[in-house]
């Protein structure tokens, strides 16, 4: 019989939100010790861990940090550096295997690998021009999915006629057949190390309109036990043929005529599974920790019909959280709430979550619609509608640096809208926006390049607003060589010019320049540095503790 010495293991989570948070409560609550990498200071799951670094998901010093710190490593979130991850020597000790995750990151080649495998998913083409006859050849209704980045509800567009075309997105996408669904379903699928699997309860997702994001999960599905084990059977499929270690969330359509059609994989936990906190035998949460570990496998049995509800933030409103109606919510038997511990509402963000048990579903369901009418999060400022920043970028490949400007922009509650506007390719395109972008009601644009980076420069060189640089890290010169295109600006036409990969500190620049004529701006701005004071103030008084203190 194996012996453990205390912690018993050391978990490091790449991502600090809202799964990261509940994953460390489970890891705690197992004896292990929990190390969280994210670029906000006392993100949601470092508020939960034993040790938390402060870097981007691109940042390799900090993912060596965090690789040193754990036997094994994990994530909250999919979008982080593979490429590094991949090549260095610990990549054994991550679950799941990088080469998975970067397979998922593209959403066209998750579906090329699904359909190559025999798993039925929609009709799909790649859109090689973005032109109207493109869109027409594939036929419409259709729907426009962007390759990368996209969550949500972000990055996807109906088009059911030409008359829809000019709200299609920007940057890298396929386009997707249009399926008349009569059910939108998930199935949690456990894959351990050691091959075991297990499946949970087909759960039936319900989105809100506005948004296109999930609002209720109905556990179980309403749906025919013969349907439920097809869509089973089916993500157990899909599983394996991904080779999946961890939890996985299978997200497939029942169409109006029966058939189970996969629309995406999460390689992780995921909100469809939440109800599993109170109404599993075992929570994804930890099943994803034994399945990493090499554990056993818990029971995955249902112990009540059970829905759960997002807790998204009211529409048009923004700023410090207020919870409006917990008293009465919590006087409802059955009734869990999960917050998530995030500094800022904006509208439909996910602030936490709403977990109602019933005798039977259609007891919960009613009592979770009443929480939903009762419990509001609402915010003190006002929302931005209209994009201030624009974030541009001269290839797709610099999206996974440029997010971090979008990310931090999200947590000043400032609009912001993301495309790509290549200086050498499309210098036209390039032209038109620059020029175009004040009429818009842009009022800072933010440019990322790399090599030549020529991108921040010609744009400066039109436009009257202010445009902040982002050199992008280069292979060959490791971005030396964007850093000093972008900062040599001639006299008369200044770029503001941030740190290699400094998307995130060009993001706060921008909130800082917007915060001169928004005031809610000004003292969110205000309010992220005073965190990041007393964070540091912290870390000093612990590290000073620990040199005083014995031995």
């Amino acid at each position: 019989m194996q012996a453990r010495r205390f912690p018993f293991f050391r978990i490091g989570i790449i991502g600090g939100g809202q799964l990261g948070k509940m994953m460390a409560q489970e890891a705690k609550k197992m004896g292990f010790f929990v190390t969280v990498l994210d670029p906000t200071p006392v993100s949601p799951a470092g508020q939960i861990a034993d040790q938390e670094i402060t870097a981007n998901f691109y940042d390799e010093e900090g993912l060596r940090k965090l690789l040193a710190a754990s036997d094994v490593v994990t994530y909250d979130i999919e979008h982080v550096n593979t490429a590094f991850l991949k090549a260095c020597p610990e990549k054994d000790k991550i679950r799941p295997a990088p080469e998975l995750l970067e397979i998922i990151q593209d959403k066209f080649r998750q579906r090329e690998v699904l359909k190559r495998g025999g798993i039925p998913v929609p009709r799909f083409a790649p859109l090689e021009e973005d032109t109207p006859e493109a869109f027409r050849s594939f036929g419409f209704p259709l729907v426009q999915k962007a390759r990368r980045g996209g969550y949500d509800g972000r990055g996807v567009a109906v088009l059911r006629g030409e008359e829809d075309l000019p709200k299609r997105l920007q940057g890298p996408s396929y386009l997707e057949e249009y399926v008349p669904v009569a059910r939108e379903l998930a199935v949690l699928v456990a894959r351990s190390t050691t091959g075991e699997i297990r499946t949970y309860p087909v759960v039936e997702m319900i989105f809100e309109e506005r948004a296109h994001i999930c609002d209720l999960v109905l556990a179980p599905a309403r749906i025919p036990e013969e349907v439920a084990e097809r869509a089973k059977e089916l993500g157990r499929k899909c599983v394996e043929l991904l080779g999946g270690v961890g939890i996985f969330a299978i997200e497939m359509f029942l169409t109006e005529n029966g058939e189970l059609l996969v629309n995406e994989i999460a390689p992780r936990p995921h909100n469809s599974g939440h109800f599993t906190i109170e109404a599993c035998a075992t929570s994804q949460f930890e099943e994803h920790l034994r399945a990493i570990l090499g554990l056993p496998l818990g029971s995955t049995r249902l112990l009540s019909p059970a829905v759960m509800v997002n807790l998204l933030g009211e529409e048009g409103e923004s700023g410090p959280p207020l919870v409006e109606g917990l008293d009465e919510a919590l006087a409802i038997e059955g009734v869990f709430f999960h917050f998530y511990g995030k500094r800022e509402t904006r509208p439909f963000r996910k602030m936490g979550h709403v977990t109602v048990l019933g005798e039977t579903l259609e007891e919960a369901l009613e009592k979770a619609l009443r929480v939903k009418n009762i419990l509001k999060v609402r915010g003190r400022g006002r929302t931005m509608k209209a994009p201030k920043v624009g974030i541009i970028m001269g290839s797709d490949s610099d999206l996974p640096v440029m997010e971090e400007a979008a990310k931090i922009l999200e947590e000043f509650g400032v609009s912001y809208e993301i495309t790509i506007v290549s200086a050498h390719r499309t210098p036209e395109r390039m032209f038109r926006y620059a020029q175009e972008a004040e009429s818009r009601g842009i009022e800072v644009i933010i440019a990322g390049a790399g090599g030549a980076a020529h991108l921040p420069g010609m744009v400066a060189s039109i436009t009257p607003l202010p445009v902040i640089g982002v050199p992008v890290k280069s292979s060959a010169l490791q971005g030396l060589d964007s850093l000093l295109s972008i900062v040599q600006m001639p006299p008369g036409v200044p770029v503001a010019t941030v740190a290699i990969n400094g998307a995130r500190n060009a993001g706060i620049l921008a909130a800082e320049i917007l915060g001169i004529k928004y005031p809610e701006v000004r003292e969110r701005v205000r309010a992220y540095k005073e965190s990041l004071r007393k964070t540091v103030e912290e870390k000093a008084e612990h590290l000073t503790t620990t040199f005083d203190g014995d031995g």
